[in-house]
């Protein structure tokens, strides 16, 4: 292997992403979200994919702007961050979900974190979205 060529190749991509340098700014960062939109539509086995998804992530874990949204995702159950997800997928209100959990009051005060989801909840919820009951447990 030439290590020289793989060095100025990585510096060449650098220049041209500059989300893989080692400073990105915010601009840098968009950028490289929306390339990374576009290789997952068009180029889905490409390289580039796992190089920005470090990068990503990184960034979205250092970055001042994201360390409150940061520290309040550590702090919601993985069951109750997954229903809120779904939720938003599906454009759900707290009472669109009446069968699975139960009264509106409910629903708000387990998404809030005054109470847990049950075990009963969680396999009606993992029947409605056709997940597995594990996705619900945990943290």
């Amino acid at each position: 292997m030439n290590y020289a060529q793989a060095i100025k190749a990585a510096n060449d991509l650098a220049n041209v992403l500059p989300f893989l340098g080692a400073r990105p700014s915010r601009k840098d960062y968009e950028d490289a979200l929306s390339l990374m939109e576009y290789l997952i539509e068009h180029q889905p086995d490409s390289p580039l994919i796992d190089m920005l998804t470090a990068k990503i992530d990184k960034y979205e874990n250092e970055s001042p702007e994201f360390a409150e949204f940061n520290a309040r995702i550590a702090s919601t159950p993985s069951g109750v961050a997954l229903l809120r997800t779904l939720m938003d997928q599906h454009h759900l209100t707290q009472s669109d979900l009446e069968n699975e959990i139960g009264k509106k009051s409910l629903v708000s005060r387990i998404l809030n974190g005054q109470r847990t989801l049950t075990l009963e909840h969680m396999r009606a919820l993992a029947k409605r979205f056709d997940l597995p009951v594990s996705a619900f447990v945990g943290d």
